[in-house]
Formats: C-alpha cells, structure tokens, sequence
C-alpha cells in the first residue's frame, strides 16, 4: 500500500485539551502543540497549574534544601520565597495561556490547584480530555527513568495523554502506531495516528506486535480500517520484542512520533519506562 494518509480521517470525540504548567520550557513547548491541537478540534483549552503541596511542606523544615538548577549549590528551602516564586509561575502561566491560546479564537481556562498533580488532574480529566505535559517538565530527562507524575497519567488517566518533547528534524518525520495483534478492534488508537499524521502532513506506519509470522488476518483488518477513512499507511507485522528492539524498529522507520494505547502489551511487561528512555519524540497513549 502507499503510506499517505491522505483524505477522510476518523474524526474523535472532542473534549477538553488540558495542558500541564509548570513553567518550563518543554511546558511551553507543550502549551503550543495543545493550542494547535485544540484549533484543528475546535476544543477548549484548561490549563492546569498545581502547587504541589509535598514541595510546600518540605519548605517548612529547616534541614529542607534545594539544588540550584545552573550553579548546582544548595541553599535554604524557605517556605515564603517559595510561595511567591509558585504565585509568580501560576501568573506567568496565566499570561503565556491567553497569549498562546487568545489569538486563535479558542474557549480557555486556568486552573490552579493544590495537591498532587496526579490527583488533581484526574479530578479535572474525562475520558474525552486530551492530557498534555512536556515531558521533561513533568517526568524526566532523556534517558533518564520516567517520573511518577508522568508514569502514573499515562497509566490512570481516563482519556488521552500525550507526552511532549521537542520535534525532530525532517528526516524523522514519521508518525508510527504500535498494536497488539489481538487491539485490532481499537479504533482509537489508529484514528489518534491519523489525525496526528494528518495534522504534521507526515506518513504513517502501523507496527503490529504478532506472534504470528505475517499475520495476514491481521494486516487485513487494519487495512479495512484505513480504507473506511480513506487513508493509507505501510503495514508491519514485527515479533512481540522488548522495549530496544521496539526501539530500534520505530529508528529504522524514522518515527518522529508513536501513538500506542494502554492496552498495548509493552504496559502489561513493564516496558513503557524503558521505551520512553530510548525514545526522545511526542508519544500519545491513548485510552
């Protein structure tokens, strides 16, 4: 088959798209790509700004230090200062929300909270809500392990969440799918890919975990699927790896974004945190 998803995509449920502030960069970065993505929707955009309360409290004992970011020196955790400097991000966060979000013409909110950020944005969330959050912002480095903040939305969260990082150049320009033989009736996912390749105008490659040489039964339906939207893809029937071999394929496809859904088996064999380590691109996993 061609590999241009071209013409009638799936069109999802719109709900809200809520981003995560914390005023990073990446969380800047994340804030953009949900504007956009809230645009093509027509959907609201609800910024989430939480003061975390375990940081809160450790500012209160006096042993309590924090690591300069630049200098790598400590000093003084003091509950005050971090008061204001929380007051200052929630208001920069408010500023760079209508500034990314006002001039296109969108339903906008912020939200500040305190508590937990997994607590609190499941108490805002719906399983039509897309979740974003840059991913360094909120989990980790490249290469790093992946946080509990991140770990536990992508895990728990009843809709969509997308894990945000800077894109890659043009030669890695593909939006690649990752199914379970046994996930070809999750319509979701493969329309999430479609919409998501539809909107960076990039080719799509659909992966298929199968223990089954081939599998043609399986690379039949998906081709059924694409068909009903009018879309194409390359089709790749790939053994049930570990999280490296996934890896090492979705590099020779030159992915520069994967979709894979909760029920994917790489969650069910403790994978995911060793995937998103090799990984450094967008990746959405959907409900």
């Amino acid at each position: 088959m061609t590999d241009q998803p071209e013409s009638r995509p799936a069109t999802p449920s719109v709900g809200r798209v809520l981003v995560l502030l914390d005023g990073s960069r990446l969380s800047m970065l994340a804030l953009e790509a949900a504007a956009e993505i809230a645009a093509v929707r027509g959907a609201e955009v609800l910024g989430v700004f939480v003061e975390e309360v375990d940081v809160l409290r450790s500012a209160g004992y006096g042993f309590a230090r924090e690591v300069g970011a630049s200098s790598g020196a400590t000093r003084p955790m003091d509950s005050a200062v971090m008061e204001t400097r929380l007051r200052a991000l929630a208001e920069q966060a408010r500023r760079s929300l209508e500034q990314a979000v006002g001039g296109r013409g969108l339903r906008q909110a912020l939200k500040l909270c305190r508590g937990s950020v997994i607590h609190e944005v499941l108490g805002l969330a719906t399983p039509d809500d897309l979740v974003v959050m840059g991913r360094a912002g909120w989990s980790a480095m490249p290469g790093s392990r992946l946080g509990s903040t991140a770990r536990g939305l992508i895990r728990k969260a009843p809709g969509d969440v997308l894990l945000w990082t800077e894109l890659k150049p043009r030669q890695r320009n593909r939006v690649v799918v990752l199914l379970n033989d046994d996930q070809l009736e999750n319509h979701r996912t493969l329309s999430a890919a479609l919409e998501l390749a539809r909107r960076h105008r990039q080719p799509l490659t659909v992966l298929i975990r199968s223990e089954r040489a081939g599998n043609p039964d399986a690379v039949r339906a998906i081709e059924q699927q694409l068909a009903a939207h009018d879309a194409s893809a390359r089709i790749r029937v790939i053994p049930r790896a570990s999280a490296l071999q996934i890896a090492r394929l979705l590099r020779e496809e030159s992915a520069g974004q994967l979709v894979l859904s909760r029920q994917c088996s790489v969650f069910d064999e403790h994978d995911m945190d060793r995937l998103v380590v090799e990984l450094n691109m967008p990746i959405t996993v959907t409900s």
